[in-house]
């Protein structure tokens, strides 16, 4: 092509033709430059101001541009150190497949790196799901701690206490908690927690770099009053006291705020880490899981979240 003349053209011209054919035609910078007779670098200066300008506008025709937009917002509201939003499942609304892979992919986002850095995990249907999309891989560098006891009310091993699942696909030193997760007494819980094994357990959980835990709802289907590990009549005393929300036992209300007394004088969980100092993602969708998280995106109990755009338009849409 013969070189353009230079006032042949005003820049608005020349930045107009370069954004065409690279957002449009589909040249790449190198291409540019020799249709429009500059240097390479002059092309990228003029894709950019094609931009900047005004005079290209970049659409995202597809459901993850919803996704990302409601992220973006729930993350400049909360503060939120990480978010994402998965496309929901019109046919499925409260399906759990698609945060369990997105969780998935983070947990291995974490774990990939040569770095040792310990990993605290939390419990629920949701984050096992997500352990189930784990790619197996060999990572002894790494520490993955357990926030929240193993042990049922029965004495059998909780069934969805993760630390199990992830230690049999992710080859990673792992820490359980044996301990129930609601000891019957406050005095059997100091009796508990006083075990060197056990304080050991809790000083790592304080370290980890990132966590991942579930929001349990306390309404009547409870996971924590469905597995056993509270009764009908504690259920209706943590409702009774304002209880909206539970993360690894530990029960809040609509403000986030711990529950004085009741049974988080016996919970043996781990306190959440810093999250000043780490990551504490909640992975979470649906209906009643949104009063728990409300009120711990408000408090920041957690400061990174994934959910899909069903849950995060409600959470915007509240007040």
């Amino acid at each position: 092509m013969a070189q353009r003349q230079d006032g042949g053209s005003s820049r608005l011209d020349d930045a107009a033709r370069a954004g065409w054919l690279y957002y449009v035609a589909g040249n790449n910078q190198e291409e540019i430059a020799r249709k429009l007779g500059v240097s390479r670098q002059t092309a990228q200066r003029l894709v950019s101001m094609s931009v900047s300008e005004g005079l290209i506008k970049v659409r995202l025709d597809h459901p993850i541009g919803q996704c990302m937009e409601l992220g973006e917002k729930l993350k400049q509201r909360h503060a939120l150190d990480f978010i994402d939003v998965v496309p929901s499942d019109p046919s499925a609304p409260h399906a759990i497949h698609g945060i369990a892979i997105a969780a998935a992919a983070e947990i291995e986002r974490w774990l990939m790196p040569a770095e040792p850095t310990v990993m605290a995990i939390g419990t629920g249907r949701t984050l096992k799901a997500a352990i189930e999309q784990l790619t197996p891989m060999e990572v002894p560098h790494h520490k993955i701690v357990a926030l929240t006891g193993s042990i049922a009310p029965d004495g059998s091993a909780a069934y969805y206490n993760v630390i199990f699942n992830i230690a049999e696909t992710v080859k990673a030193r792992s820490f359980p908690m044996p301990l129930p997760v609601i000891a019957s007494s406050t005095e059997e819980r100091e009796m508990l927690l006083r075990q060197p094994m056990i304080r050991e357990t809790h000083a790592l959980a304080s370290q980890a770099r990132v966590t991942f835990v579930g929001i349990g709802d306390l309404g009547p289907d409870a996971p924590l009053f469905k597995d056993g590990f509270i009764s009908a009549a504690e259920l209706r005393q943590l409702q009774k006291a304002g209880a909206v929300g539970e993360i690894v036992g530990w029960a809040f209300d609509d403000q986030g705020r711990l529950i004085d007394g009741l049974t988080n004088d016996r919970v043996a969980s781990a306190p959440l880490p810093s999250r000043e100092t780490s990551l504490v993602a909640a992975i979470a969708i649906g209906e009643r899981k949104l009063p728990g998280l409300r009120a711990a995106l408000n408090r920041r109990l957690i400061n990174g979240l994934i959910t899909d755009e069903w849950t995060a338009s409600r959470l915007l849409a509240s007040a």
